[in-house]
This record gives C-alpha cells, structure tokens and sequence, in this order.
C-alpha cells in the first residue's frame, strides 16, 4: 500500500485537532483544505468568510487566486462525505470527559433562516426567515444543540426545501416539512448516543401535533413552547388558549401567590430573578393528565409577552396520578422552567455560528457543498470548545462550571440561557497579546491565513472576547 504524503500542519492547536478527521480524507489535497478551510473559518475578518476570505485573497479581483481554487474544488467538487466529519466531530466530544453530553442536559431544536438571492442555489425559496423576521428570498436550516448550564455544541443540521422547489410539490417523496425534518434529527442524535432528559423547542414545533407524537413514539420527554394564542376547542365557559388559561388562574400578589409557585433563576452573572410558576387546565392539558401546561412569568398579574411562557410537556407531576404510568420521571415546575430556559443556548450559538464563523457566508450552489461548508463551520465551533476548556479545566482533568466560562466568540449569556451582559472586560485574561506577523505578504495580495494564524488561532482560543 502506498503511504500517504505527509500534510502541511495546521497553525497552533489546530493540527492536533484537524489530525483526528485525517482518516476520513483520500488524498493530500483534501486533508490540507480541511485544515486551510477551518483556519479560515477561525481566523478573525472585516469582510464576510467567503472563500477569497477563507484563503486571504484580495476580494472579487482574487476570486481565480490558485489557494481560492482548491478551496472552491474542496468544497465542491472532492470527494469527501459531511456527514462522516460530522460523526467524528460527535465522537470526539462524547470522548472527552469535559464536553461529553450527560442525561442532565438537554436537546434542543430549532430553525435558522437567512437571506440569499436568486434561485439557482439549492434550497432557496421565499419562505420565512427567523433572523429578518419577515417573508424573502433565503435558505432555512433545521439544526440540534445539546446544552447544560456551562456547554452547547451543535449537533446535527439539514437544510429544508421547500414544497416549491420540488417536482411534485407537498406530494414528492422528498418534501418533509421542518418538524418532520426536527424529528429525523432527534433520531440522529439518539442514534450517535446522544444522552439528554428532555427535548427543549419553541412553539413552531411545540404547536405541531404530528411532531410531539413522535417524540413520544421515540420515547422521549419534551418541554415545548405553544403560541399564548393557540386555540381548542372547548365549551363556551371553558379556557380556549393557553393565555385564557393562564388569567384563569388564582394570583393575590407574592405574599399570596394562590395557585403559583415561586421559581429561583440564576444567571451567569451570578445574580438571580424571581420567577413564577404553575400548572394550568386547557382541553387535554392538566396537572393530573399525561400532558401537561405549564405557564412560567415574572409577573402573573399582567402576564407581559417577553417573559411569559406557555409550555407543553409529558413529564409529569411530581405525586400525580399520572406519575405511575409515565415512562419519565416526575418533574416539578423549577425543573420544567430549567429545562426551557436551556433552549436559548441555541440562539446563542446562532450569533456565534453566523457573526463570527461564517455559516451563511457560503458561495456554492449545491445542496452537497451547503452542508460539507456546514459541517466545517460546526468542527471549527467545536474545536473552540476543546481548546478552551484543555486551557482552562482544573489538575483533575475537569473544568470548574463555576468558576469558568464558556468560549464566546459573541456575547455571553447565563448560565440557564437567558441573555446576561457578561463582557470580556469581566473574563480571564491569558497574557498579552502575540506578535502577529513575523514577515510581509508573499507577493501582491493579501496576506494568506497560514502566514499568521498561528499567533491569531492562538489569540482566538486562549483569550475571552475584545470588549
């Protein structure tokens, strides 16, 4: 058998991380644009992470740049399988004790759109967009996050189309709308082991009855979001949405709260909220029944839309009636308001996933390059992870959750999801800064990413956020 060429090393920590994926590349040519590619992604930039960024080529002039062209026929045209780089990345986190998922935390499900034109890419339709919060020209992606109080990783993502972009519309074999999509990846992660309490959402996928039966079907527990306005049927005098059922309940102010229940909320920053909580009876949903509505706010007076949620679950009451026959265990309401405010680790990781590592900066048209650019933007968020907490657990060989952040390449948020303004002013500093370049660039364009990523990675990895 022929041995294979030695690569050029990655800058820094990152050769030690790309050499773990080696084995899934044929050819010298694709182990050194994975490492070049990640580099890229990694590497701080004033422009979006296109692939005349990614090589450091000078904008559109650059674009036939001989470094931008393997990069182009990388991601394009060499044969390599995402979902192979995928399952690696997944398995060297289960290895590691410091960022193995445990059945504490929880899996969340989301979507994410953004704007592209035209429609020769695949995937792009007029659809909603999340991220504009309106109707247009973009592609959407359903995505998996496992988190606790002080981890988040990405899990698995697949781009949705549209019923539009198929020959037969909603009848094709391929259509699946988004939270049929969200229920494959469930499986996924289950599949590579994956170990969660509870599956977290809003209420585009809470409100989907098909969805949460197949939740069910997988045997899982799930708190889920539902509009406040969500309506059912019920007689005339009974509550018909989960907002009716929420004012129907009793509330004499803190001193006496009646038919809720104080909930203690603490945040990254170290301070705390007081939260309210309690179960509430609409249609099927009740205390005693096998699903469940909780409501949780910080004021059950008047109910305010941005700290008001109406939650769906299966986990029941701790001392119900429905308890003996529940294949979950029983969780009180703290644990309900826990396990929801988890979910917004997955936004945080959008913010970091889009503004800093390029998600939505691809230029390639097919749904094949889509999700090999995707699949690399998850390993370099992943190998963020490993660097900072090797460079930050204790002498045991585990990071003190209490005493550390999480790597934010944005904005930190606390410790059960919820937005704290944490900035690197208040994070560990690692010393000064390195020098960034030893020499000038090689000729008339920029500078490539391998001339100084190694005191930039290095400066990325081991220090917090610039203020």
């Amino acid at each position: 058998m022929t041995a294979r060429l030695p690569c050029p090393a990655a800058p820094g920590p990152l050769e030690d991380y790309a050499a773990r994926f080696d084995d899934l590349f044929s050819a010298l040519g694709q182990r050194r644009g994975f490492r070049e590619y990640l580099a890229g992604l990694l590497l701080p930039r004033e422009r979006n992470k296109t692939l005349t960024c990614l090589a450091g080529a000078e904008p559109m002039v650059g674009i036939n740049d001989p470094a931008v062209q393997r990069l182009q026929y990388f991601l394009s045209e060499s044969v390599w399988d995402p979902d192979a780089v995928n399952e690696r990345r997944l398995a060297l986190i289960a290895a590691d004790p410091m960022t193995a998922p445990h059945p504490g935390g929880v899996l969340v499900i989301d979507d994410s759109g953004d704007p592209k034109d035209g429609h020769a890419t695949d995937h792009v339709s007029r659809q909603w967009l999340g991220r504009l919060g309106k109707t247009d020209n973009g592609i959407v992606t359903v995505t998996t996050l496992w988190a606790d109080e002080r981890l988040y990783v990405p899990l698995h993502a697949q781009p949705y189309t549209a019923a539009c972009r198929l020959p037969r519309d909603t009848a094709d074999p391929n259509f699946a709308t988004k939270p049929r999509i969200a229920a494959r990846l469930v499986a996924k992660a289950l599949q590579a082991g994956i170990t969660f309490t509870a599956v977290a959402g809003d209420c585009a996928y809470g409100d989907n009855d098909d969805y949460r039966r197949e939740l069910r079907e997988l045997g899982l527990a799930y708190v889920l979001a539902l509009k406040r306005r969500k309506g059912l049927w019920a007689p005339v005098y009974a509550a018909h949405t989960p907002i009716d059922a929420a004012r129907a309940l009793a509330w004499g102010g803190p001193e006496h709260p009646a038919d809720w229940t104080r909930v203690r909320r603490r945040f990254r920053d170290g301070h705390h909220e007081s939260w309210w909580a309690a179960d509430a009876r609409l249609g099927p949903w009740g205390p005693d029944e096998p699903y469940r509505l909780v409501i949780a706010t910080t004021d059950p007076a008047t109910l305010p839309d941005q700290s008001t949620w109406y939650l769906t679950t299966n986990l029941p009451r701790p001392g119900g009636p429905a308890a003996a026959d529940s294949p979950h265990a029983p969780a009180d309401l703290a644990a309900l308001v826990r396990i929801y405010a988890l979910r917004s680790w997955i936004e945080q990781g959008y913010k970091q996933v889009k503004d800093e590592l390029g998600w939505a900066d691809f230029q390639v048209r097919s749904s094949l390059a889509i999700r090999r650019h995707q699949a690399l933007v998850m390993a370099a968020f992943c190998f963020c992870w490993h660097t900072w907490l090797a460079g930050n657990g204790s002498p045991g060989g585990t990071a003190d959750p209490g005493n550390e952040p999480p790597l934010s390449l944005g904005e930190n948020h606390s410790s059960d999801g919820q937005a704290a303004e944490v900035r690197g002013e208040n994070q560990p500093r690692r010393g000064p800064a390195p020098v960034l370049a030893a020499g000038t660039a090689p000729g008339p364009r920029l500078a490539h990413p391998l001339d100084t990523a190694p005191a930039l990675l290095a400066c990325l990895v081991q220090r917090a956020p610039a203020p």
